[in-house]
Order: structure tokens, then C-alpha cells, then sequence
């Protein structure tokens, strides 16, 4: 059975692009370089139509992936986003208890996790740790120094 995965509209799209992309463009590459790779004779002892078949193999693995990570997403309406609690696509601002540092970061599918652009995973200790948690909370977020205790000061769309 497979997990469904929430993304934004922006982000599914990206998958699609994504998948579109390997499909009809790498794919095409490839038949193209085993063909080439066939034409220069004996099979058995051709280290270019060996590499090529694996570059096959690998990228309908990528293509397979990719097909069930779409096949299970769901599309997550940022307009009726509860901002009482930290959800996925919340934006929460956060302070470090030990230090005071604030910081604020969107919690987002794996897929669409960036640090630079402070988005990060659900499935990331922090992005655990906050989930579910409301304005005024603690969350405990376990790494791998430690604890880290983090106050919610805030949650938005």
C-alpha cells in the first residue's frame, strides 16, 4: 500500500515536469546510444551497449518512482490550511529555548524540502517535532547531539 505525500500545486507540477522530461527526452537519449552502441558489433564484448542497457535500466526504475510518488500525491488547498496547529505548508516561526535564535521555516513534502529557501521536510526531526504543535508550544526535537527544544512563536499559511 502506498503513502500518500501532500504537496503543493507548484510542487506537483514539478514532479510532472519532471516525469514529462524522462519520458520523452531521456528516453530518447538512451534508445539512441544503445542503437549506436549495437551497431558497432559483437554484444558480448561492448562496454558502451553494457553502460547504455544499465543507464536504461536505471532511468525506468527513476520513471517507475517517480510514477507512484504522482499515482499517491495529493494536492494540499492552502486556503483552508488550519493555522492553529503546525501542519504540512504551515509557516512556523520557531525559537531556539537555549539560545534565542528565531527562525521560520515552511513544512513541506520530502520532495520539496529546501533549506535554502527554508522549506523543510515533514519527515525531518524538526519538521517532527513541530508537527501538530500550536503557538506557545515546545516541541522536543531529538538530534543527533541532542535535544533541542524549540518554542512556536508563530503559525501562518
Amino acid at each position: 500500500m502506498s503513502q500518500v505525500n501532500y504537496y503543493t500545486k507548484e510542487g506537483l507540477d514539478k514532479l510532472n515536469e519532471e516525469l514529462d522530461q524522462l519520458k520523452n527526452v531521456e528516453r530518447g537519449k538512451i534508445s539512441a546510444q544503445i542503437a549506436e552502441a549495437r551497431d558497432k558489433g559483437d554484444l558480448s564484448e561492448n562496454a558502451e551497449y553494457d553502460a547504455a542497457k544499465e543507464a536504461q535500466g536505471l532511468l525506468e526504475l527513476k520513471i517507475s518512482k517517480l510514477e507512484t510518488i504522482i499515482s499517491s500525491a495529493r494536492v494540499v488547498d492552502e486556503s483552508q490550511l488550519d493555522t492553529s496547529k503546525a501542519l504540512i505548508l504551515s509557516k512556523v516561526k520557531i525559537k531556539n529555548v537555549a539560545n534565542g535564535v528565531v527562525m521560520e521555516y515552511t513544512l513541506v513534502s520530502e520532495k520539496e524540502a529546501d533549506l535554502k529557501q527554508r522549506r523543510i521536510s515533514v519527515d525531518s526531526p524538526i519538521g517532527e517535532g513541530l508537527l501538530g504543535k500550536s503557538v506557545g508550544d515546545i516541541a522536543e526535537v531529538k538530534v543527533p547531539t541532542g535535544i533541542i527544544n524549540f518554542e512556536i512563536i508563530e503559525i501562518s499559511r
